[in-house]
């Protein structure tokens, strides 16, 4: 699954209101919302987009712990790239891992 393919599932998953509310969390507006979605898929470990059928738990859900393992270092990546702070950045992950990581076990599922 390409980036920009992942980013775009990601941003339909969210719609309009999440991306607004995402864009409420950083303190941007919603372009600036996309933009650290695009930068937060570019961020992720390839073995996360590449391999995630072994992050899958009993439930085909993705296994707790793995937010927690990604958050810090996409955090850092995300902040990197578009300029915002950490701490802003972390924030807006809150909402937007899950999300990005539930599209990512969704189409692991369907094949």
């Amino acid at each position: 699954m390409g980036d920009d393919q992942l980013q775009q599932a990601v941003l339909d998953e969210l719609g309009d209101d999440r991306v607004q509310e995402l864009a409420d969390d950083l303190g941007t507006d919603a372009e600036g919302a996309k933009r650290v979605v695009a930068a937060t898929v570019e961020a992720l470990p390839e073995e996360l987009t590449g391999e995630a059928e072994g992050l899958a738990g009993p439930g085909g859900g993705l296994a707790v712990g793995v937010l927690g393992r990604i958050s810090g270092p996409v955090a850092r990546a995300v902040a990197k790239r578009t300029g915002l702070s950490v701490g802003t950045v972390s924030r807006g992950l809150e909402l937007l891992l899950p999300v990005v990581l539930g599209v990512i076990a969704k189409r692991r599922r369907r094949g």
